[in-house]
Order: structure tokens, then sequence, then C-alpha cells
């Protein structure tokens, strides 16, 4: 008698641990398959994305050419950022109030110190002069082998800079532009992106 309690005693023992082990297995399973549902979009982040101001025209060489100088001052990196060029015959005004909205912006600053604010503002107003910037780029040109008559870019011009987003690159704004590949100054708005 002895003898079967002890059997009894032992089987009882494997008995339980098939137990708790299928148990075990069912609890994992039902706590993976809530984990494998479509997640919302809450919590879900959003990819890398350009947004294109409607009615713009893409502009494939300057965004080329734009690749190239990247590469040309950063040989070490595989590949240029992602980066798009875009032009329209809407006013930098407007286009900076469609990017800030579209960023979530409140406002787009009359100019980097936002009225003397410690802060940098994430989207502001600033003008420059084209034969300044031009002049800059000259030697990149060269190097570059590229040919333009910078003597034509002439005047002044206003800007607005976009902040960065996780998900949005940082957005130049410019009107009139200088189109190095043609060697002119365009009167439309130039929209540059890159992350």
């Amino acid at each position: 008698m002895i003898f079967s309690r002890a059997e009894a005693a032992q089987e009882a023992v494997l008995y339980m641990r098939k137990f708790w082990s299928v148990l075990a297995l069912l609890i994992v399973a039902g706590t993976m398959v809530p984990g494998c549902t479509k997640e919302t979009g809450d919590t879900e982040t959003e990819a890398f994305t350009f947004v294109v101001y409607p009615g713009s025209r893409y502009l494939p060489d300057l965004t080329e050419l734009h690749k190239r100088a990247h590469k040309a001052i950063k040989p070490n990196e595989p590949e240029a950022p992602p980066t798009a060029i875009y032009d329209t015959d809407a006013s930098v005004e407007d286009v900076a109030k469609f990017y800030a909205k579209a960023y979530g912006y409140t406002n787009v600053a009359p100019d980097a110190t936002n009225n003397l604010s410690a802060a940098k503002p994430q989207a502001f107003y600033r003008n420059g002069d084209l034969q300044t910037d031009v002049k800059a780029v000259e030697p990149l040109l060269k190097q570059m082998g590229v040919q333009s008559d910078t003597s034509k870019a002439q005047g002044g011009y206003r800007a607005a800079e976009i902040g960065p987003k996780p998900n949005r690159p940082r957005v130049t704004i410019q009107r009139p532009y200088f189109d190095i590949t043609k060697s002119q100054t365009v009167d439309r708005t130039l929209i540059l992106m890159q992350r």
C-alpha cells in the first residue's frame, strides 16, 4: 500500500506539472494574440514624408545638383539625405504659413530672434542677398565642374525657414531664387526640403 501511495503522489505531481505547463502556454498565447492586432495611428510612428505645396512643380535638375553638392561637401557619407526642390507662384508668406500649419507650428516668427526671445523659433522669416549667397558657393561650383554666370544673381530675397520634425524635413522657402543650372534669377518661390 505504501508503494501505491508513492506512485499516486508521483502521478499527481506529474499531472500538476503538465497542468501548469499547459496553463502557462495558454497564458502566453493569450497575451500574444491581442499584441498581434493592428496598432492604432496614435501609437504608430509616421514614415518620413515630404509635404508638397499644392500646385508646385518639381525641379529635378536643381534637386540633383543639390545632392551632388552635398556629396562634394561630405564625400564620406554614403549618399545625400532625402532632398526635393519645388517652386510655385505663391508668395513666401503663403507657403510658409502652409508648412508651419502642416508641421503644427502656431505661427511664423518675423525673424530668427523671435522678438529677442531666448528660444529660437521653429519657423521664421529672414532676408538675404542673391549675389552674396552665390559668391559663397562659387568655389563649390568650380569643384563640381558646374558652369554658371553667377554675375546675373542680383537683388535681395525674402525667405522663411521651417524647422524639421522627426518624420518631416527642414523646409527653406525663398523668393526670388537664382537657378544655377540656367544662370538666371527666377521670380517664383523656391521650396527646398531636406532631411
